[in-house]
């Protein structure tokens, strides 16, 4: 059961074969090894993830389409291997309606779709899983989305968007005890837009419902810092706390040990009150 007393960390898995942060390092001879998969995510539910991410589309700027079956076959299996495995709440990163009923037969636990339940039949098909709902606000689609993307109040435009997809999960039958919600970062946003979503994360938070927050590696990192993927970690820890700081519920995050911590910090502040 997802519970948010106190902020979370989410793991990523990826389980495509060009992830922008981990390189397909899952896969062996071109396949996905769900060996690997299960040892990843006990890594990370032992250093304090409470909640596991697992997408089978690439969805970085310029990313290219998947099909459904070929996302499906990418997902499916690491769910069940893990639902089955771990005591951990299992949420599947996908747009796909199909793909949502059958992972959630299979025990996942959370919903999380950067495209909000947009696709024709995935607010049904979300309505009748009864999981928790992540919903993103992105402008176009991967392979567009970085091209040129322009807002008057990036803040505001994207609370008007989350309102409106709310008001639609709501009139689907998905109540909103049920939702989460995701800015988008990085998601047809340029990094002065990313800087002033993070600044303006109170002004979210203040549509009442938990806000998840995915800067780790981000390439904004880069556009700063001139830092390369790999070597990202820190200021995605920066951010990470920052974002807490700012009212995020969940964190979404490739290095889950140092996240943790983070995090674990952060709260402590937040919880130490006055003297």
């Amino acid at each position: 059961m997802l519970e948010l007393s106190q902020p979370a960390v989410m793991g990523v898995i990826n389980t495509t074969p060009d992830s922008f942060a981990d390189g397909g390092t899952l896969y062996e001879s071109s396949r996905l090894s769900l060996d690997k998969v299960l040892v990843r995510a006990r890594a990370m539910v032992a250093a304090g993830a409470a909640i596991l991410d697992i997408g089978g589309e690439s969805t970085r700027p310029g990313a290219a389409p998947v099909s459904a079956a070929q996302e499906m076959d990418r997902v499916l299996p690491a769910v069940e291997r893990i639902a089955a495995e771990l005591d951990v709440i299992v949420s599947v990163d996908t747009s796909s309606p199909a793909l949502m009923t059958a992972a959630a037969a299979l025990g996942a636990g959370v919903l999380n779709d950067v495209r909000a339940l947009a696709r024709t039949g995935a607010l049904q098909a979300a309505a009748a899983t009864g999981l928790p709902v992540c919903l993103m606000h992105m402008r176009g689609e991967p392979d567009t989305m970085q091209q040129g993307p322009r807002y008057s109040d990036v803040v505001e435009e994207v609370a008007d968007f989350l309102r409106l997809r709310v008001a639609a999960c709501e009139a689907a039958g998905i109540p909103g005890n049920r939702l989460l919600l995701d800015p988008g970062f990085g998601f047809g946003k340029t990094l002065q837009h990313n800087l002033q979503l993070l600044r303006g994360l109170p002004r979210l938070a203040e549509l009442g419902l938990p806000l998840l927050v995915g800067l780790s590696r981000k390439s904004m990192i880069q556009q700063l810092i001139g830092r390369p993927v790999e070597e990202r970690q820190p200021a995605s820890l920066a951010l990470a706390v920052l974002a807490v700081e700012r009212g995020a519920a969940i964190i979404r995050t490739h290095d889950v040990a140092a996240t943790v911590d983070a995090v674990a910090m952060c709260t402590a502040l937040k919880g130490a009150g006055g003297t």
